[in-house]
């Protein structure tokens, strides 16, 4: 078999994640593989709905789909999520350095009130 390196696009990823419910079917596959049915019980919305929002998870590649039978397992691929994990970085690092001229400031002001109030 050869070996094929799979690229996610980070578009279909952030589209699928922009959704609540797929985020939460997200968050319920994190603790391991279920049935369909399973995740369907899980939210009170439609059986097809689900199955809606999982084909578009599926399509996003943060699920995988492993038929048994008449049943449809699904489990989360996280392998995507590290194209959000990139973009949330830059974020990081800006919150990072502004949060620290934050506490600069306010250290300084502190300094300067306690010195003034002496």
């Amino acid at each position: 078999m050869r070996h094929r390196s799979v690229t996610y696009s980070s578009e279909a990823t952030f589209s699928a994640l922009a959704d609540p419910t797929r985020r939460a079917v997200l968050d319920l596959l994190r603790r391991g593989s279920q049935p369909a049915g399973q995740i369907a019980r899980a939210f009170p919305v439609s059986r097809p709905a689900i199955s809606k929002h999982l084909r578009l998870l599926r399509r996003a590649h943060l699920v995988q789909e492993r038929k048994e039978g008449r049943h449809r397992f699904y489990q989360l691929n996280p392998a995507p999520l590290k194209a959000v994990d990139s973009w949330l970085q830059q974020y990081r690092v800006f919150w990072g350095a502004n949060l620290a001229s934050l506490k600069a400031f306010v250290e300084t002001e502190y300094a300067k009130e306690k010195k003034s109030s002496t």
